[in-house]
């Protein structure tokens, strides 16, 4: 290829030739820019859903091929949010399709500087344990006034902001039935 060549198909050149002074016309595009296309255009579905994160219930649109999720937008029919959704709710294709997710349970022991996989099973024994321990040691029946409390102040609890709304309802009702009653939210905060 020539520089003359070359030359031509750069886009400042091109858009001086073609009058193009705002570079907003094909003069601004490269033939990988001409070809390209959105990634819900290859979706067979679309499934109306609402988003996990608060009590908002912004609407989204799930673009989904061979039963995989391709996209995730905010759905422009949704009276609450018009097709809006706020930065966690824009970042639910990565919750849900994400790579980058560790898939396995990791464990630092105390005092130790490695992170050591284990399984599930071990991990959920391991938190029973140590909530069921704390939760036994640190039980209050009466509060200082002789009052009738049943509850533990020992085991304290903050969701985050992956948590959804599923998933704090029933954080809440498992601690509350274990007596704890500082339960709180970032999502709500």
């Amino acid at each position: 290829m020539g520089l003359l060549e070359l030359l031509a198909r750069w886009p400042v050149l091109r858009q001086l030739k073609e009058g193009d002074v705002t570079g907003l016309r094909e003069t601004a595009m490269s033939e990988r820019s001409q070809r390209l296309e959105p990634r819900t255009a290859q979706a067979e579905k679309t499934v109306k859903s609402i988003c996990p994160y608060c009590a908002v219930g912004c609407g989204q649109d799930v673009y989904v091929k061979d039963g995989r999720i391709l996209d995730i937008e905010g759905d422009p029919d949704s009276p609450i949010s018009r097709g809006r959704l706020c930065p966690k709710g824009a970042a639910t294709f990565q919750l849900v399709t994400g790579s980058h997710r560790i898939q396995e349970v990791l464990y630092r022991r105390p005092g130790g500087t490695e992170w050591e996989v284990i399984p599930l099973e071990q991990a959920m024994d391991m938190v029973a344990e140590r909530v069921k321990r704390t939760r036994d040691t640190t039980w209050e029946e009466h509060d200082v006034n002789g009052l009738q409390v049943k509850r533990t102040l020992g085991i304290a609890h903050l969701g985050g902001a992956t948590l959804d709304n599923e998933e704090n309802y029933l954080i809440k009702k498992l601690f509350t039935a274990l007596g704890i009653v500082q339960i709180e939210n970032q999502a709500r905060i």
